[in-house]
């Protein structure tokens, strides 16, 4: 069961292998789909366009183009 998170978004720097916490909170957005991604559970970003993304596919789908 997928939950909503309560709280507010937080401000993240994609690197690499990881990600900085800029200003605290409990998810950040999806650049795509605008579904929130609990921090614990992001996976997917872009270092390059400093975006989230809630999926593999639709990470892929943005790398590609065809999001």
């Amino acid at each position: 069961m997928l939950m909503t998170p309560s709280g507010r978004a937080a401000v993240l720097r994609y690197e690499p292998n990881g990600f900085r916490v800029l200003s605290p909170g409990t998810f950040v957005p999806c650049a795509i789909s605008g579904e929130p991604i609990l921090l614990e559970a992001l996976r997917y970003w872009s270092v390059e366009r400093q975006e989230a993304y809630a999926s593999a596919a639709i990470a892929t789908a943005r790398l590609l183009g065809t999001d």
